[in-house]
């Protein structure tokens, strides 16, 4: 495992993008790529003075689309390991090293971050939504036929070998958007490969208002419907 990349999608992060990026613990992955999803904030020009890699949307298309265009950057730079990552803040960059270690170790292929494993958590998380994600799992687990408590989280890592795998197709036109992170995750687990779930925190900001970008009902039907599309065959 010699080569890792970080890739984050942003989309009107601000200064909090900037304060993700500089608490990355020196060394830990070879090369950080920042994903502005036509951001109007001024984000863009922010992150870019920072040392990363920056790439830009020419319009908004949802954060999978962000990830997957990181992921194509990544691949083309034969990188072994992508560990993707929130710009926002929830996520905390020195707890990276966790999706890391079942990698090192061999024991796993795509390593899932969790909060609700023991030495997990969250902070400022709507109530609604620790049960909402909880819900969310439950269903996950239930179609996959395979326990996973934190079937939302976006923090993971996973080899670069599954994205070579030709059942896994991320350019399919109805992955765009929310989707696709729900899409690798699936078949990660419906394929076999080996899959991990590891403690992580998350951190909601204070204001509950401004929680998540996400709509009501649309977005969270787009981000669950890769679900039952690729476990009952509807999609591959």
């Amino acid at each position: 495992m010699s080569k890792i990349i970080a890739v984050g999608p942003m989309y009107n992060e601000g200064e909090a993008a900037v304060r993700v990026i500089r608490n990355f613990p020196p060394g830990l992955v070879d090369e950080i790529v920042v994903v502005n999803d036509a951001s109007t904030d001024g984000a863009d020009k922010k992150v870019a003075a920072e040392s990363v890699t920056l790439l830009s949307m020419e319009k908004r298309s949802g954060p999978g689309t962000a990830i997957r265009a990181g992921i194509e950057y990544g691949l083309k730079k034969s990188y072994d390991v992508f560990v993707i990552f929130a710009t926002n803040g929830k996520d905390n960059p020195a707890e990276i090293e966790r999706l890391l270690a079942p990698l090192r170790e061999n024991r796993a292929d795509f390593v899932q971050g969790s909060r609700y494993l023991g030495g997990g958590g969250w902070k400022n998380m709507p109530f609604h939504r620790i049960w909402g994600v909880r819900a969310f799992s439950l269903l996950f687990s239930l179609f996959v036929m395979r326990k996973i408590t934190d079937g939302t989280n976006g923090f993971r890592a996973f080899r670069s070998s599954l994205l070579q795998d030709k059942r896994i197709n991320l350019r399919q036109e109805w992955l765009e958007g929310y989707p696709l992170e729900t899409y690798l995750f699936v078949q990660a687990v419906r394929l076999g490969y080996r899959v991990v779930e590891v403690p992580v925190t998350k951190t909601y900001p204070p204001a509950k208002k401004n929680y998540t970008k996400m709509k009501p009902l649309v977005d969270w039907w787009n981000y669950f419907k890769p679900i039952p599309y690729v476990t009952l065959g509807f999609k591959k």
